[in-house]
């Protein structure tokens, strides 16, 4: 097992030579080492010694074994050198008796084997080098031990005579008869003692060597034992630290484990080949709606759920990251995976939008990027709270904007209009309020369509004044209306249960008349009040921002004269009848640029709009565009879409049966729904206001010209 050191801290402050950072910090981390391998260094150091110590006693015990194998061979080459002199000196002796010269090879013999005798023991006295058994030098240590010093006393006493008797024999050919007599008589006399004391000699030299034998075994012995012992406690030792690692490990794996487990943020490590690490979050799997695998390419995973454009800059920012020469604080902000919108099913197997926050740290070892640390985060609350903060933003904008315009138009209008949508929603709430369970489906469908009437035309009145948040608020209540229409349950019951944001609309009402109240000075008579001049400007106003909204360049020619004399009720049902028939000329009748210039036609549209006597002396309201026209096939293939009539009924009516449909609520030829048309409500609500005015309309149009709505009555 390998054990990692922690790499030396970083000391920034300056510090004298004798202290600098880096020795200050080495040193440190050695005695942080000993310290904490202390009793592991103590083991290894007693083993090499033990070793060193059994080494230096094998070499010497072994040194000497050899010293004592010498010894014994040439005490045991002393003794059979005694007995080749006694031999020698009878075969010379039997050559004298024979009377027979005295061959060379046995005198060579007997000089060679006195001189061997003589140098060994010299040799074992005194010490020395001599020839061993092959011939070459050896050294022979004196013979040190109480017994050698005894024999060898003893061999002196006889040798150092009969070494004397044979000099005239080993120092030439001429000695006399007599002394060989001499040294062969000596030599028969001490030649069985001189015998026994090399033998016990020879004895004493192998009893030493078996001693030294013995005391190296010894040696050896002690040395295993003290080794094994030392080797078994350094084991004990290691598998003790061993063991203590492991828990740590799986202490802090376990603990890994937990955090992994409770985080609620996703977690992994990446790769520089850009593949997940083998520890991830629980939360990551739920984040990415699917299960994740270890050694998965995480752009793989990503192409999916972002655009080619985006994989692409989130790879090149993941390349800059894993090069080390790039500051990490430099390329934070470039992050592209900083907001990441994808669908993903929740645990009831619906799609539900989520947004991700990918987040990228450095895991960097002795300057290198090894890997980097992947956060990702869930801020589909922080983006939905975004978004809802910014339509509050929208909305308040938009309430101090209807506040603005509130001042700029003329108090005596606002107060009107104040009063007229609030009796309209109270009219629509008291409307609602009145059906109950037993209202039928076609009662209720009355209603429904009664209470359409009403929001649009205070839709429409709204608009003409640049009221965009009320005219806005009146769209979802139409909505509302609409949803309720098409799911075919239109029942008083499901009337009672709509959601419908009546109060936020009177809200917004009393705010207007709360604030037209303090503009006002003393209050005046509704019928005093002018009107001709408000609503030219409100007609003028509307055109014009219909138009922008549909992108249709409109010159626009309002004319209201003097209109005091017609009853407050009429005006007000003539002023809804005027904005339902510009937003309808401006919406349906104007073509567009394109269109008006394939015509041959002006780039501008031309609307008029006029409010007059007759000759006659009634009031006649008239509404002119030079836009299309109505066109009859239209509105048959518009009412074949519809399912209102099959296509043999449809031949059956007349083009202006057919034309007397466009004023059938929900009927519209727009194709989508907007907030100034698809509604099939406008013309729907001109109908009835005509109805309850007690006037005549008049509707005349050429395809590809014109279209003319006129509306004839009393004052």
């Amino acid at each position: 097992m390998s054990t990692v050191l922690p790499a030396p801290s970083v000391i920034r402050a300056t510090a004298p030579k004798s202290q600098q950072p880096g020795k200050q910090s080495v040193s440190a981390n050695s005695l942080a080492f000993l310290g904490k391998y202390r009793e592991i260094i103590i083991a290894v150091a007693l083993f090499l010694l033990f070793d060193l110590g059994v080494l230096v006693l094998n070499f010497y015990t072994s040194f000497k074994i050899d010293q004592d194998t010498v010894a014994i061979n040439l005490s045991g080459r002393q003794r059979y050198v005694s007995q080749r002199i006694a031999r020698t000196l009878l075969e010379l002796d039997a050559m004298r008796n024979a009377g027979l010269p005295y061959k060379p090879e046995t005198l060579t013999e007997l000089r060679a084997g006195a001189q061997i005798f003589d140098a060994s023991h010299a040799a074992f006295r005194r010490g020395g080098t001599l020839p061993g058994g092959d011939g070459k030098p050896v050294y022979l240590e004196p013979v040190v031990s109480e017994r050698g010093r005894e024999l060898e006393g003893k061999v002196e006493i006889l040798w150092r005579p009969y070494y004397e008797l044979l000099q005239p024999l080993l120092t030439g050919d001429n000695f006399t008869p007599t002394q060989l007599a001499q040294a062969l008589a000596y030599s028969q006399a001490n030649n069985i003692q001189l015998l026994s004391i090399a033998n016990d000699f020879v004895t004493e030299n192998q009893q030493l060597g078996a001693s030294r034998a013995s005391v190296l075994r010894r040696v050896q012995t002690g040395g295993i034992i003290l080794a094994l012992l030392n080797f078994a406690f350094i084991l004990f030792k290691f598998l003790r630290r061993l063991n203590t690692s492991d828990a740590a490990i799986e202490a802090a794996t376990e603990e890994n484990r937990q955090i992994l487990a409770s985080v609620r943020e996703g977690l992994f490590l990446l790769t520089p080949v850009y593949q997940l690490g083998s520890q991830l979050s629980a939360s990551t799997h739920e984040l990415f709606g699917k299960k994740l695998s270890p050694g998965q390419d995480l752009f793989e995973l990503l192409s999916t759920l972002v655009s080619d454009k985006a994989l692409n800059d989130a790879r090149d920012y993941v390349e800059l990251l894993f090069s080390p020469h790039i500051k990490e604080n430099l390329v934070q902000g470039i992050n592209p995976l900083s907001e990441v919108e994808l669908t993903v099913k929740n645990r009831l197997g619906q799609d539900t939008k989520r947004y991700l926050s990918f987040y990228f740290n450095r895991v960097q070892d002795a300057g290198m990027v090894r890997h980097l640390l992947v956060t990702v985060q869930d801020i589909t609350q922080k983006v939905d709270l975004e978004a809802r903060l910014a339509s509050e933003r929208q909305r308040s904008q938009k309430e101090l904007s209807m506040m603005l315009k509130a001042f700029e138009t003329d108090p005596a209008m606002m107060r009107q209009f104040v009063e007229r949508a609030e009796a309209s929603l109270l009219e629509i709430n008291d409307l609602l309020r009145s059906t109950s369970s037993a209202t039928s489906e076609i009662q209720a469908l009355k209603a429904i369509d009664s209470a359409y009437r009403r929001i649009h035309a205070i839709k429409g009145d709204a608009a003409s004044l640049g009221l965009e948040i009320l005219a806005s608020l009146a769209h979802q209540f139409e909505s509302q209306l609409q949803k309720l229409k098409d799911s075919g349950g239109a029942s008083g019951d499901a009337l009672l249960a709509l959601p419908l944001p009546l109060e936020d609309l009177l809200s917004k009402v009393a705010a207007l008349k709360a604030l037209g109240q303090k503009r006002a000075g003393p209050a005046c008579v509704l019928n005093a009040c002018p009107v001709s001049t408000g609503l030219n400007a409100a007609l003028s106003q509307l055109a014009h921002d219909v138009a922008a909204y549909c992108s249709k360049p409109l010159q626009a020619n309002v004319h209201i004269d003097n209109a005091e004399d017609i009853a407050a009720n009429k005006i007000d049902l003539v002023r809804e009848i005027a904005i339902q028939l510009v937003r309808n000329a401006v919406v349906h009748g104007i073509e567009t640029p394109a269109a008006r210039r394939a015509a041959q036609k002006a780039p501008e549209g031309q609307l008029d709009v006029n409010l007059s006597r007759d000759e006659s002396g009634q009031w006649l309201l008239r509404v002119r565009d030079d836009g299309a026209g109505l066109n009859p096939a239209k509105v048959r293939e518009r009412l074949l879409a519809l399912n209102w009539y099959n296509a043999a009924q449809l031949e059956n009516f007349s083009d202006k049966q057919i034309l007397a449909h466009i004023f059938k609520p929900g009927f519209s030829t727009a194709v989508s729904t907007t907030g100034h048309a698809g509604r099939g409500v406008g013309l729907d609500l001109v109908q009835a206001n005509v109805q309850r005015l007690g006037a005549r309309l008049l509707l005349s149009s050429v395809p590809g010209q014109h279209t003319e709505f006129k509306v004839c009555f009393s004052a």
